[in-house]
Order: structure tokens, then C-alpha cells, then sequence
């Protein structure tokens, strides 16, 4: 009932406010079949390393020997960011103004697509596994009224039937924007940054964190870190783009 419910408010919310490719503004959806076809979704996996990844032969393994310490297992990511003006402007609208929440179900269903041409949609991957949101301060949670991040795990969950964990990784601090530091002082603007509420919640699982962009890892790698602190088996991280 629930689901019809949804379906016919979905339907009512395009009839009276359409859709439109943000792509090539063609009415119908908010990106049309022509334009997702020219992102080129990756059909491989990459280590975590920040210069010259490396591309790696399977998903069992997602570190080179360059980046072997790091506290996050592995990324999926679906696209490079800087690579197309469009997977820019998919990812800006969905952060910032006129914050298109609805384009959480285009993006997840990219993800998904990368997932199993990289062949990660499998049910090895997905063993004894959880999802979990990387985290948003309230400040910037209170002035976009939702967590982005969250908002792509929720769809996640529901196409992979994966379980969805909230409020558990919260935020306890405000830092600072990371667009302009460098990668040193990422990693020192998020120390002490987030705290796992119910250890009990993720004890043995494995991990899969959800975040809008990769850049230099730092805010997944702290995340790993209190998560692995906190009893959790392994911590992946899964993201629309990386820059770099």
C-alpha cells in the first residue's frame, strides 16, 4: 500500500512539476538516456592511492602495495569527477540550491550500474554487510535539509536490499569546508570529528560507507577508523565520483 501511496504521489509531482534532463533540459526525467550514456560509468576498480591509482584485477582486494595502511578496505566509485562538466553539475545540484533531492534515485541507479559492470553486484560483495551514511553537521544538515549522502544510502538499500544503519556514525564537531586545504590539513581538520553511538549496531559487520565524492579519502579514512575502533570487520567506501 505504502508503495502505491508513493507511486501516485510520484506521479502527481510530474504532472504538475516535469522533469527536465539537466543535461539537455529535454522534458521527462532529470537525465535523459542520451546524456547518461556520454558519462561513461567505470567498468573497474581502483586502489584508494591519491596519485596514479592503480587499477586492480578483481574487488576481493581493494589496496595496493602503496596504500596497504590505509584504514578504508576499498572504494566503488562510478564515475571520475572532473572528467565531465555533467557528473559535476548532477552531483552540485544535489548539495546545493534549488537542492534537487529527487536526483538521489539517478545517482544511486548509476552507482548500481558501475556495481555490475565492475562486477561488484555480487553476493560475496554484499555478505554480512551494512550500509551507513557518511555523516553531515547539523549546520549544514539544518540549511539543506537533508544529508545528501543519507538520501543515496536510502536508495542504495532499497535496489540492493542491503540493510541501511542511521544515526549511529554521527558527527560531533564542526570543521572546516575541505575544498581549499590540503590533503595534510583534511586529515587534521577531521580528527576527533565523528563518534560511533551503538557499537553493538556494527560489531563484525562489514562496512559500506556512502559519500557524494571522493577526493583525498580523508573523511572516509576517519570514518574507517572510528568504525574499525568501534568492532567493525572491514569498512568500504562507495561513491557517485573521485576526483583525482
Amino acid at each position: 500500500m505504502d508503495k502505491q501511496i508513493t507511486q501516485f504521489k510520484d506521479f502527481l509531482l510530474e504532472l504538475f512539476f516535469p522533469s527536465f534532463c539537466l543535461g539537455c533540459h529535454k522534458e521527462g526525467s532529470l537525465l535523459c538516456q542520451d546524456c547518461k550514456s556520454i558519462l561513461e560509468i567505470s567498468e573497474y576498480n581502483y586502489c584508494l592511492c591519491s596519485k596514479n591509482p592503480l587499477r586492480l584485477p578483481d574487488s576481493k582486494n581493494g589496496k595496493c602495495s602503496r596504500c596497504h595502511n590505509k584504514k578504508l578496505g576499498g572504494l566503488y566509485f562510478a564515475l571520475p569527477y572532473k572528467e565531465k562538466f555533467l557528473t559535476k553539475k548532477l552531483i552540485y545540484q544535489f548539495k546545493y540550491p534549488p537542492y534537487i533531492k529527487s536526483l538521489s534515485k539517478t545517482l544511486s541507479e548509476i552507482l548500481i550500474e558501475h556495481l555490475i559492470l565492475a562486477k561488484n553486484n555480487t553476493e560475496e560483495t554484499w555478505q554480512n554487510s551494512i550500509l551507513i551514511p557518511v555523516p553531515l553537521e547539523k549546520k549544514k544538515l539544518k540549511n539543506r535539509g537533508y544529508n545528501q549522502s543519507e538520501e543515496l544510502s536510502k536508495e542504495l538499500s532499497k535496489i540492493t536490499k542491503i540493510p541501511l544503519v542511521l544515526g549511529n556514525l554521527v558527527k560531533i564537531r564542526e570543521t572546516y569546508s575541505q575544498t581549499k586545504l590540503s590533503a595534510k590539513e583534511r586529515e587534521e581538520n577531521l580528527k576527533n570529528a565523528f563518534l560511533v553511538e551503538k557499537s553493538p549496531e556494527i560489531s563484525g559487520k562489514k562496512i559500506f560507507l556512502v559519500d557524494d565524492v571522493y577526493t583525498t579519502g580523508s573523511t572516509m579514512e576517519e570514518c574507517a577508523f572510528v568504525l574499525k575502533n568501534a568492532g567493525a570487520k572491514s569498512v568500504w567506501g562507495i561513491a557517485i565520483a573521485r576526483e583525482g
